[in-house]
């Protein structure tokens, strides 16, 4: 987007790379006896896009409200820019939200959706018409001003939400699983396309906060994310830190396959692509029995009963085995093999790994 069509305030951000866009200090939610979020904790830097992972119920959504104001915190405060904005309503913050079910005036053209927020804002007409044009651009989507919100696809419809919201140039973009309702190839397409937004976008200082109990997604698009359970934070960190090196139980069996084993007193992870398993039950590696198999195409997954105890999932590209070789090596005596480097001690209640 270029940044003639935006207020300019918006590049100030862009260079303080430090800087926080949102902040959450004890934030705490409950209805009625469920606490929907408990004393969080949270600091999203200016341009990032980060996202709020974690299953149905585990407080991410209602995060997301609070910091848009929808919904007021019990306890805590919430901070944009450094400003505290705990009481004050949504339209009194520097923040645009996107829904997964579009919300498009059905009556009005691409453009006069696209354009609502600035009208409501009396930006004048010539100015309206650039920057609708613009954002279409930025979203690639230049030739549909003129179309109605049903002649478009559901990916179309989706970008065109996110049109409308990025137009108006938040300080925070949120976005409440945006993709949920399109089928699985057009959800990852749109991965990739939400993606290439943010980065043309993040020049004019726009922060992205992202909600999704996809784990894909998460990995796919955040440059961090916070891992929700039961109303708090498990874990915070990069895709790569979060995946490789979870911090509890819970973060280890939600972000992927939880592969947790205990020897010797110590419990750890691994992850199934680290691990490789000798098919001739020979050679190194623990002992085991194949105890299912479930061929995807391109891998297949098996469960391995350990001799020792456990049991461990493992991942094999299938580059010369059909289904029919994967489902047959069901009940065959194997060894698994994995190096020390690619396990990770798992926290202990108490905090001792």
């Amino acid at each position: 987007m270029a940044t003639q069509t935006l207020p300019e305030r918006r590049s100030v951000s862009a260079t303080i790379p430090s800087a926080v866009d949102v902040r959450l200090l004890g934030v705490r939610k409950t209805y009625g006896d469920v606490v929907a979020v408990d004393r969080v904790d949270l600091e999203v830097e200016a341009g990032e896009f980060f996202t709020l992972l974690g299953p149905s119920g585990s407080g991410k959504t209602t995060t997301l409200r609070l910091i848009a104001g929808f919904e007021r915190p019990d306890e805590g405060r919430v901070e944009l820019s450094g400003v505290d904005v705990t009481s004050r309503a949504p339209y009194e913050r520097d923040v645009n939200t996107v829904f997964q079910d579009y919300a498009l005036f059905p009556h009005m053209t691409v453009a006069d959706n696209v354009a609502y927020g600035l009208r409501v804002k009396n930006v004048p007409r010539a100015e309206r018409r650039q920057r609708v044009h613009e954002i279409l651009r930025v979203i690639r989507l230049p030739d549909v001003g003129d179309r109605k919100p049903i002649q478009l696809s559901g990916g179309q419809r989706q970008r065109i939400a996110l049109a409308r919201a990025l137009v108006n140039a938040p300080k925070v973009l949120l976005l409440d699983e945006p993709l949920g309702a399109l089928d699985l190839k057009l959800r990852q397409e749109m991965q990739t396309e939400l993606k290439r937004i943010q980065r043309e976008v993040s020049e004019v200082g726009i922060t992205f906060v992202y909600v999704t109990h996809d784990q894909e997604e998460a990995l796919t698009m955040s440059d961090r994310l916070a891992v929700f359970n039961e109303g708090r934070i498990e874990q915070i960190g990069t895709p790569a830190d979060v995946y490789e090196h979870p911090a509890t139980e819970f973060v280890a069996g939600f972000v992927g396959v939880s592969n947790v084993l205990e020897r010797d007193g110590r419990r750890f992870t691994v992850r199934p692509e680290k691990i490789q398993m000798h098919l001739d039950g020979t050679g190194a590696g623990e002992p085991g029995r194949i105890r299912d198999v479930v061929y995807v195409g391109m891998f297949t997954r098996y469960v391995v009963e350990l001799d020792s105890g456990g049991e461990l999932t493992v991942v094999k590209q299938n580059l010369e085995t059909s289904s029919t070789d994967a489902l047959e090596s069901r009940g065959r005596p194997v060894r698994l093999e994995w190096r020390p480097e690619h396990t990770f001690d798992m926290e202990r209640p108490g905090g001792q790994a």
